[in-house]
């Protein structure tokens, strides 16, 4: 038996988001604002998953897990504050953050989700 797997966004390196039976996984997504702070930062790549995960047929409503990488950890505090408002009217996922180089010197953060698609 095989199944249908839809590919948003695919360039040869990566696709932006993968569907496979209900299950919406997007690619790490990283701010173009450069010099901008983790405020900027973090609206900008939350807008960015937003999108996609309209584009799968879902919302922030169905996230199942999400991985963040801060550049420093000094920005904890600032992006929680983002991502508890993002959060507000839906129940939060299960998470994990911590801090990493990253792979352009502006980034500030990195988000990956995986979100349920909905029925």
């Amino acid at each position: 038996m095989t199944s249908s797997i839809q590919r948003i966004g695919t360039t040869p390196r990566f696709s932006e988001a993968v569907i496979h039976q209900g299950t919406v996984y997007l690619a790490g997504q990283v701010s173009q604002l450069i010099d901008a702070d983790i405020s900027a930062q973090a609206h900008d790549v939350l807008r960015k998953i937003d999108e996609l995960l309209t584009r799968a047929g879902t919302d922030n409503s169905q996230l199942l897990s999400a991985q963040i990488w801060l550049k420093d950890m000094a920005d904890y505090p600032a992006m929680n504050a983002i991502w508890d408002a993002w959060l507000e009217q839906v129940k939060a996922p299960v998470r994990v953050c911590v801090e990493a180089p990253m792979a352009k010197p502006h980034y500030r953060i990195e988000v990956l989700v995986i979100a349920a698609q909905k029925a």
